[in-house]
């Protein structure tokens, strides 16, 4: 009995000793579940393996490129709740405008009038909608490509001789979902800004693919520019266009 004891207890620390030690495996948090972060979904159809990006990975790049912009900080201050209308009815006007048109985004989207426009004043709060516009649009999933205006036309116009470079950067905002230009049109314009400008919206006109503008010009300063670049404009923006005209609407002047 003694020896069967002994050979139990043997058993039973060998055992210890070999068995391995059970893991706990703990869920990972990705912040996209659908893709687990790799940017990559994989699917079976007809017994083949098909893979396609993510739709996080398109809008993770759309931020990276506003981020790149230096539209970063701004970015992220800017929102319809910390824009302050100061109940003047053209901010107020101009704020529900913004307000609706991303709640009505995704109905329109592919419409004649599926792009929003800020004019007039400086220092209203044009860059502050338009910005809230793409962070609202961006956290329900739809990539915005920033173009600010006087910096991405100096790039443009530096690659003007070198017609892959050139075709390059008007293709990223020829073909971005979604396309945000900021200050168009502002500082002296050339012959060069009418046909790049032209290039640009008539293919997003052409296309159905909505804009943002902010721009001091007003309609008419639109149509002066280039009427047939104008008038596009307008026509896209339909009832989506806030004016807003006073010095007393300069807040940067409130001081």
């Amino acid at each position: 009995m003694a020896c069967m004891d002994k050979l139990d207890l043997y058993l039973k620390e060998h055992a210890k000793l070999t068995r391995p030690e059970r893991t706990v495996t703990v869920p990972a948090h990705y912040k996209c579940q659908e893709c687990r972060d790799t940017g990559w979904i994989t699917s079976f159809q007809d017994g083949y393996e098909v893979v396609r990006r993510c739709g996080c990975y398109t809008v993770g790049r759309a931020r990276e490129l506003m981020e790149k912009s230096g539209l970063s900080r701004e970015f992220l201050k800017k929102s319809f709740n910390s824009f302050d209308t100061r109940k003047e009815p053209m901010l107020v006007n101009a704020k529900n405008k913004a307000v609706g048109y991303v709640k009505n985004f995704k109905e329109t989207r592919h419409c004649r009038h599926n792009s929003i426009m800020f004019c007039g004043q400086p220092g209203s709060g044009k860059t502050h909608l338009g910005t809230a516009i793409c962070s609202s649009l961006m956290s329900m999933g739809i990539p915005v490509v920033y173009m600010p205006y006087r910096n991405a036309m100096t790039k443009i116009k530096q690659h003007i001789l070198d017609e892959a470079a050139y075709s390059k950067e008007l293709v990223r905002y020829m073909d971005a979902p979604v396309l945000y230009i900021d200050d168009m049109l502002k500082g002296k314009l050339t012959e060069t800004d009418v046909n790049v400008m032209y290039e640009i919206i008539n293919y997003r006109y052409m296309n159905s693919l909505p804009l943002i503008i902010s721009t001091e010009k007003d309609l008419e300063g639109l149509l002066v520019f280039d009427e047939a670049t104008g008038s596009r404009i307008i026509e896209m923006c339909g009832d989506n266009i806030a004016c807003i005209k006073g010095k007393e609407f300069n807040y940067r002047m409130s001081w």
